[in-house]
């Protein structure tokens, strides 16, 4: 089934994590992606705020899949900035492969931070972000 960000902002953060679980890890993307923020799933909050950080906060992640690094874009202009290393390993959610996005050695402010991504649909994956080990939001970027 191919999913788009409106159906994702519509499930449930249940629903979201069975996507997530039964979805496989994908290539490593390469190049730009518009990200969507998730979070309150399945609350008539979710869109709304969505579409405010998209507006001041957080637009997606630009991949460079040869170097193993990505940028993320943010503010409203879209500046590239906070780096992570990007590889496969397993999903702290089921323990799966999955794609890494791992800020603890390439960004002071995002240190504790460690993103997973799965490929749902042709250049489409869900992601799920976590501090330390507590899970906080769910997003997803569209190449």
């Amino acid at each position: 089934m191919a999913y788009d960000v409106a159906q994702l902002l519509a499930m449930t953060q249940t629903q979201l994590d069975d996507l997530f679980r039964s979805s496989p890890a994908g290539e490593i993307p390469d190049g730009t992606a518009e990200g969507t923020a998730i979070i309150a799933p399945g609350t008539k909050y979710t869109q709304s705020i969505a579409h405010v950080i998209n507006l001041f906060g957080w637009q997606g992640k630009v991949f460079d899949a040869k170097k193993g690094l990505l940028k993320n874009k943010v503010l409203a202009f879209g500046f590239e900035a906070v780096v992570a290393r990007v590889y496969k390993d397993a999903s702290w959610l089921d323990g799966q492969e999955c794609i890494v996005l791992d800020y603890s050695d390439t960004s002071v402010l995002a240190h504790y931070i460690r993103d997973e991504i799965r490929l749902i649909g042709p250049n489409f994956y869900l992601g799920k972000v976590y501090w330390a080990k507590d899970r906080l939001i769910d997003f997803s970027l569209k190449f």
